[in-house]
């Protein structure tokens, strides 16, 4: 990248992330109020009544990590999905399209900063969570590996949606009735084990079930899938995912007509 190249690249990624980090009440309070009643209805009121579907963990910590995916892909999906609408819809973003950035590191601008919300609020939610249930992570690399690969996914998605969208009332569809089910069927409250055939063999088709599978076993060292199966799945999806953004970039694809 030409030293122009990087100096717009640094400016965008900086503008992006100044956008949310300046409305704190707005990025990490919900997701933390949110948070607190999930811990304090799943894991202190009904944890001790559920302890049968969370293997040999207690129920509030065998949901936090499933709860920490939750805050990430939500947060990081809808700030690039926001965030390249927004720019449509006012058209500010002729101004990114018409600089000197090469459409690979607008793409990357966007999923960076998008990643870097998802991870703060996934760090925001597993502090709660450490008040309610103190988990010491037991595998720290693979941690920090699906804590990569995650918010990396579903910020690439979330600028497909942005792309896509044609007004505000496509992303509520996005959020409401293709993400929200995604999660809540990706194993987040219960295990795998108690899925009968062939509901188990579906979930396979959903990458959230890899994506809390994977973090499940970075914080609690234990996992139902391979967890390198799951980190390949993930990071194979994530670079198709970026290609796909790159070409839609390139084709003007929601930009243009």
């Amino acid at each position: 990248m030409s030293p122009s190249g990087l100096t717009g690249f640094r400016s965008l990624l900086r503008r992006e992330i100044l956008r949310f980090v300046r409305r704190p009440r707005n990025t990490f309070l919900p997701p933390a109020i949110t948070n607190v009643l999930y811990f304090a209805v799943f894991g202190v009121i009904l944890g001790s009544r559920l302890s049968g579907v969370s293997g040999d963990f207690g129920y509030i910590e065998f949901v936090l990590p499933g709860l920490v995916v939750l805050g990430v892909v939500s947060n990081a999906f809808e700030n690039a999905s926001f965030s390249i609408f927004h720019g449509r819809w006012n058209e500010y973003i002729n101004e990114t399209l018409t600089s000197p950035l090469s459409y690979t590191a607008m793409v990357f601008a966007y999923v960076l900063s998008s990643s870097l919300r998802g991870l703060l609020v996934g760090a925001l939610v597993y502090a709660i969570g450490y008040l309610f249930a103190p988990v010491v992570p037991a595998r720290p690399l693979y941690l920090l590996g699906f804590a990569v690969v995650i918010p990396v996914l579903f910020s690439g998605l979330g600028v497909i949606g942005g792309l896509w969208a044609r007004d505000f009332d496509y992303l509520t569809v996005l959020t409401q009735f293709i993400l929200r089910p995604l999660v809540f069927f990706g194993g987040v409250f219960y295990s795998l084990s108690v899925l009968p055939e062939p509901y188990f063999t579906l979930s396979l088709l959903d990458p959230l079930v890899y994506m809390v599978d994977g973090m499940r076993y970075g914080v609690l060292g234990y996992s139902e899938l391979d967890p390198n199966l799951s980190l390949a799945v993930l990071t194979a999806l994530a670079l198709a995912v970026l290609a796909v953004d790159v070409a839609l970039f390139k084709r003007g694809y929601g930009l243009v007509d």
